[in-house]
C-alpha cells in the first residue's frame, strides 16, 4: 500500500473519473476538453484523476494519459489510467484503477513499482474485502445513490450499506461513488467514507473549484 496517500485524514479525497465520451471519431475535441478540465483539477488541488476512456483504442489512451500525466507531473494531483497499469506505467503516471475484468490488485502490486498507487471497483463487502487483503490503496464502492448506469450495476447501495462496509473495513479508505453531488456528498463522508468520487458532478469545473473552497 502507498501510505502516504491517505496520510492526512482531515481532508477528504476528491476524485474526478473522465466522462468516457471520448471515441477515435471526436478524440480531438475530447482530448482537449479532458486535458482542460484535468488542469483544472491542479489548480484546485484536487487529489485523485482517473481518465476512464474506454471506447479509445489503447495506443489513442497512451497519448492522452501521456499528455495529462504531463500536466499533473509535480502537483498534488495523481493520476490512475482505468483498467491499464501497463499503459499507466508507460505514460509515467501515478497508478491504476482496476475492475472486475483487469488484472487482480495482487498481480499489481507484485510486478509494479512500491508506490504504484492501485484503486479497485468494489460493489460487495466481498470485493472491498478483497481488495484490502490484496493491497490495494483503496476501493470505491458504488453506486451509492442512483445513477444514469444503475441497471449495469444494480440497484443503488445507499448510505447504510456504505456506512456498514466502512465499518467493517474499518481503516482502509473507502471512496464513495456513484451519483453523488453538492447535495449528498457531505452524507457520504458522514457515513465513514475517506472521500468521493464523480463523473457528472467533478466534470464541471465551477463545481470543483467551489468544492475546494468550501
Amino acid at each position: 500500500m502507498n501510505p502516504k496517500f491517505f496520510s492526512d485524514k482531515r481532508k477528504p479525497l476528491i476524485y474526478l473519473i473522465t466522462e468516457g465520451k471520448a471515441t477515435p471519431e471526436n478524440y480531438l475535441s475530447k482530448k482537449a476538453e479532458i486535458l482542460e478540465i484535468i488542469k483544472t483539477a491542479v489548480r484546485a488541488e484536487i487529489a485523485l484523476v482517473q481518465i476512464r476512456e474506454k471506447k479509445l483504442p489503447a495506443r489513442v489512451v497512451f497519448e492522452l494519459a501521456s499528455e495529462a500525466a504531463q500536466i499533473t507531473g509535480k502537483s498534488a494531483t495523481k493520476l490512475l489510467i482505468n483498467d491499464r497499469a501497463d499503459i499507466a506505467l508507460a505514460a509515467r503516471a501515478d497508478g491504476v484503477h482496476l475492475t472486475a475484468h483487469s488484472l487482480s490488485a495482487a498481480t499489481v502490486r507484485k510486478n509494479f513499482p512500491p508506490d504504484f498507487i492501485v484503486g479497485v471497483s468494489a460493489h460487495t463487502l466481498k470485493e472491498a474485502e478483497n481488495a484490502r487483503r490484496q493491497a490495494a490503496d483503496f476501493v470505491t464502492f458504488s453506486p451509492i445513490f442512483p445513477t444514469p448506469e444503475k441497471e449495469k450495476y444494480g440497484a443503488a447501495q445507499g448510505l447504510e450499506n456504505l456506512r456498514e462496509l466502512c465499518g467493517q473495513l474499518k481503516s482502509f479508505p473507502v471512496v464513495a461513488l456513484g451519483g453523488i453531488d453538492a447535495g449528498n456528498y457531505k452524507s457520504v463522508l458522514e457515513a465513514g467514507a475517506r472521500g468521493f468520487a464523480a463523473i457528472r458532478f467533478l466534470n464541471e469545473r465551477e463545481n470543483l473549484r467551489k468544492l475546494t473552497a468550501r
